[in-house]
């Protein structure tokens, strides 16, 4: 009897091993990209704001860490990113029509909407870059095109990288710089 009890021990113990190891290896998602996350953002093309030819437009440039060299180039530390677009007007929106993203050999991983998208006055929206997803490198970035009115201030574009491992937390930003 106690063989038996044993045996079926054995048995119920590596089948709630081989289960955690399964769910272990599930493949994880890659980045937080969902291209439907812009449906309620999506400027309509004949809203008036887009049309209009007196609109100023821009370029924005934004450095991106997916991840950072720590003790020599061979060791690195993946990081979560986070972006940032804000509308900094308390009285207009901005239109944003490119948010592109590129590794750091200036290779173009992903575009992050289809159409032009807007922000109400002082709305802010995110983009994540997944710590587990390393198509960016340590050099990557960010291109933003956008317009407003004339007189309405630049959207800003900031990124908080982080990371934490056990009791050990790293978090740094930047900030986009206007090339256009």
């Amino acid at each position: 009897m106690l063989k038996k009890f044993f045996k079926i021990t054995q048995i119920t113990s590596f089948l709630f091993l081989l289960g955690m190891v399964a769910a272990c290896e599930k493949p994880k998602e890659i980045s937080s990209y969902n291209p439907n996350h812009w449906e309620d953002h999506y400027a309509d093309p004949t809203d008036s704001g887009l049309k209009n030819d007196s609109l100023q437009t821009g370029k924005t440039y934004l450095s991106i860490y997916s991840h950072i060299y720590s003790f020599s180039m061979k060791e690195s530390q993946n990081l979560t990113a986070m972006v940032s677009l804000r509308n900094v007007s308390d009285s207009d929106t901005i239109f944003i029509s490119k948010a592109d993203y590129y590794n750091t050999q200036g290779k173009l991983i992903r575009h992050y909407f289809e159409k032009p998208i807007f922000l109400k006055p002082l709305e802010t929206v995110e983009i994540v870059i997944d710590e587990a997803d390393e198509h960016g490198g340590s050099g990557a970035n960010f291109i933003f095109e956008w317009s407003a009115k004339p007189k309405t201030p630049e959207p800003l574009f900031e990124a908080l990288m982080t990371s934490l491992r056990d009791l050990q937390g790293l978090s740094f930003t930047t900030t986009g710089r206007r090339i256009e």
